[in-house]
């Protein structure tokens, strides 16, 4: 009896989740804060994915949850872009490109609810002067702007996007034609 309980200890513990090289990493997106996002990019080129969300924000939260989680979503974001959460009503301070962003209406004392919106939110979502939640931004490897992208989307309305950007197309193709001849896999 002794054996077979440490056989099967030994067996646990050599097949365990953390002996599975990135066991982890398949499950979740590796998101990092925008300067860690920029300073990999400089070392290692890829595109940058800024999911701009807000902790009230309930078409947010799903997102997080449904296509944030989808494993398809999470190893094709995890291989092809820097992935980033920022929360823009947040009180972090952002550097970039000679710039600094602050978030001058942000409330300390207000744990929960609506504060003012981050001024980097702002200079990379905003479509025709508007900010929804959420907002997917994509920039690509010099850290341009290519677009904004609002609203919840499933994993499967993703894909296209996704793809549209990593793998360039955006750079030859209109977007309307891409998305007509678009056959997903997710």
């Amino acid at each position: 009896m002794v054996f077979v309980t440490s056989l099967l200890i030994s067996f646990s513990l050599f097949f365990a989740p953390e002996s599975i090289p990135h066991a982890s990493a398949a499950n979740e997106i590796n998101w990092l804060t925008f300067e860690e996002a920029v300073a990999a990019s400089k070392k290692k080129p890829k595109k940058i994915l800024i999911d701009v969300y807000t902790v009230w924000c309930g078409p947010c939260k799903r997102m997080n949850e449904v296509t944030f989680k989808n494993p398809a979503v999470v190893d094709y974001v995890n291989k092809n872009y820097y992935a980033v959460k920022f929360n823009a009503e947040g009180n972090d301070t952002i550097r970039f490109m000679e710039y600094q962003f602050t978030n001058p209406n942000y409330d300390e004392n207000k744990k929960t609810g609506r504060n003012g919106t981050h001024e980097f939110t702002s200079a990379i979502a905003a479509i025709n002067g508007r900010i929804s939640y959420p907002t997917v931004v994509y920039m690509d490897e010099s850290f341009k702007i290519l677009s904004p992208v609002p609203g919840f989307i499933q994993p499967k309305e993703i894909e296209p996007i996704l793809r549209f950007f990593a793998e360039n197309h955006h750079l030859t193709t209109k977007w309307e034609e891409y998305q007509q001849n678009f056959e997903g896999s997710f």
